[in-house]
């Protein structure tokens, strides 16, 4: 898993180098491998089963439950608070989880007929 948070500096979600939400290297957000962001294959951020970023069930990256990518609250992913996933600044505890890019992530979801949450990530991260 790596930051899914709005920060732009090393480890960041909107950060383009290793360890970055945007990086398109191995383990990187934007990574089509074993692992990254784009891999549609098991603990993928394209994965719909149990781990992956599109599974809406506990420790899914559509889960809205407690530290879930679609939870509100302290630690989740659309909570604007350090360790939140709409956190811009830099984070110890930075919120991190299997998703691609996120205009990536929006497409994808809307292809597969998931325009619930589609809507609802464009509308939290104004896209």
């Amino acid at each position: 898993m790596w930051c899914r948070n709005r920060y732009t500096g090393p480890g960041g979600g909107l950060y383009t180098g290793p360890g970055g939400g945007l990086y398109t290297g191995p383990g990187g957000g934007a990574y089509t491998g074993p692992g990254g962001g784009l891999y549609t294959g098991p603990g993928g951020g394209l994965y719909t089963g149990p781990g992956g970023g599109l599974y809406t069930g506990p420790g899914g990256g559509l889960y809205t439950g407690p530290g879930g990518g679609l939870y509100t609250g302290p630690g989740g992913g659309l909570y604007t608070g350090p360790s939140g996933g709409l956190y811009t600044g830099p984070d110890a505890n930075p919120f991190c989880c299997n998703w691609p890019p996120i205009k990536i992530l929006i497409y994808e979801l809307r292809k597969r007929g998931m325009l619930y949450y589609a809507k609802l990530l464009e509308t939290h991260f104004r896209i």
